[in-house]
């Protein structure tokens, strides 16, 4: 049977030592059965068990493997799309309830690494750099948008002070939102996989899921066995390939590109992020970076649609480094790689329920380390019976793409190139 190894990448090759996960052989009962191991899955285990449910989580590489061990690392609170644009979609009822719980991810991410003693390396702080004026104008309307529903920790920054955070002189100002930060994201997995078992639930790696047998009592089929479960979640994102065909036709994976320097040393690192901070700018199509633990500065970027590996990502990836940190330009880059994320036409995550007992949740589209957290916590409280949450996002519209799978890469690819094109008039 193939083994898939992780990426190459800096996380898997700083990853705290795991234990051995094998195969599922055989056949085994439980009361949920998790499709995927990233942080949807773990999220979703974690609440069940914490609840007294029986849960098995088969995954088709590692724990980690996808989106959840290999993106930023980045703490971003709301949505791809924001409440306002929810607001002007379901109305403000809804839009009241998916605004409350638009910050409730990255505190879940703090429980867990308390509760459980995660190393994961969190960092306070995420900043919110703006390019253009109009950018700095919009950041000034989010930060009113997020104190309405209750979002405080939030500071303006203007030129001058920006440059105290971020030793770029590209920025015109920015936001710094304490209650983002960072984390080694694939770590964060490995802590939350380590949870879930410590309470009883077990992770079969190496077993991906290759048919879903529906019925009043579903059974999830992989190479060498099967599991028979009460409910089933849906939680590969874009790694899930067609599995669920009804899902495939609403989303499309996308890569995107990330670098890892060598290693700069404290005093570089500390002029380029003072504070330790991490950053993203606020174009369509934006960049984003941070510092490690071991003061290598991640960086990433760009999109490619359809989820092909470009042959070289330093190439496409340096660049937009050096733009940012010119005085990076001798650096060596150490690890570059790719990670695929899930996008939906709206940009808005996809809840849902298919026959009575399979849900899912996928289409974070690039806004999925709080989310994710999110989204297993309200998942957890459907399969108890507690639905009303779990609603809210159902209730968002799941658009397919125009033309269907055929059309989706370029019809996105026109769409990104417009909005890019935006960001680089400035209107």
């Amino acid at each position: 049977m193939a083994n898939t190894p992780y990426p190459q990448s800096y996380y898997a090759a700083s990853a705290n030592p795991v234990p051995p996960r094998p195969a599922l052989q055989g056949e085994v009962e439980t009361d949920i059965c998790i499709i995927g191991a990233g942080y949807t899955g773990l999220s979703s285990a974690l609440f069940l068990l914490e609840n007294g449910f029986k849960v098995s989580i088969v995954e088709a590489a590692k724990v980690g493997f996808g989106a959840s061990g290999r993106n930023g690392g980045q703490i971003v609170n709301s949505y791809s799309r924001d409440i306002d644009v929810i607001e002007r979609t379901v109305g403000p009822k809804e839009a009241q309830l998916l605004g409350k719980m638009a910050f409730e991810g990255g505190r879940i991410i703090r429980e867990r690494v308390a509760k459980y003693n995660i190393q994961c390396d969190l960092k306070d702080g995420g900043v919110f750099a703006a390019l253009t004026a109009k950018q700095m104008g919009h950041l000034e309307s989010q930060k009113r948008l997020w104190e309405r529903f209750g979002h405080t920790q939030l500071e303006l920054m203007d030129k001058k002070r920006i440059r105290e955070v971020v030793a770029c002189d590209n920025y015109v100002g920015g936001m710094l939102d304490m209650s983002g930060g960072h984390i080694h994201p694939l770590n964060l997995a490995l802590g939350e996989a380590a949870a879930v078992e410590s309470l009883g639930g077990i992770i079969y790696e190496q077993t991906p899921a290759i048919r879903i047998e529906r019925g009043a009592n579903p059974v999830v089929h992989t190479p060498q066995g099967k599991v028979r479960a009460k409910f089933i979640i849906v939680a590969g994102n874009a790694y899930l390939g067609n599995l669920v065909p009804e899902l495939a036709a609403k989303s499309m994976p996308c890569g995107t590109q990330v670098i890892t320097t060598e290693p700069l040393g404290e005093e570089l690192a500390r002029t380029l992020l003072p504070q330790d901070y991490c950053v993203e700018d606020c174009n369509y199509l934006l960049d984003y970076y941070r510092l490690t633990s071991d003061k290598r500065l991640i960086f990433g970027g760009g999109v490619v649609y359809g989820a092909r590996d470009p042959a070289n990502i330093e190439a496409i990836i340096r660049p937009k480094m050096l733009k940012a940190f010119p005085q990076l330009k001798n650096v060596k880059i150490d690890y570059a790689w790719t990670g695929n994320f899930l996008l939906t036409l709206s940009r808005l995550p996809q809840v849902g329920r298919i026959g009575d007992n399979i849900y899912y949740s996928q289409g974070c589209s690039g806004h999925g380390v709080t989310y994710t957290h999110l989204a297993g916590k309200v998942l957890a409280e459907a399969l108890r019976g507690q639905a009303e949450r779990f609603d809210a996002f159902a209730g968002l519209p799941h658009y397919p793409f125009p033309g269907g799978q055929m059309l989706r890469v370029p019809f996105s690819a026109m769409g990104a190139w417009y909005y890019s094109l935006r960001d680089r008039l400035g209107f």
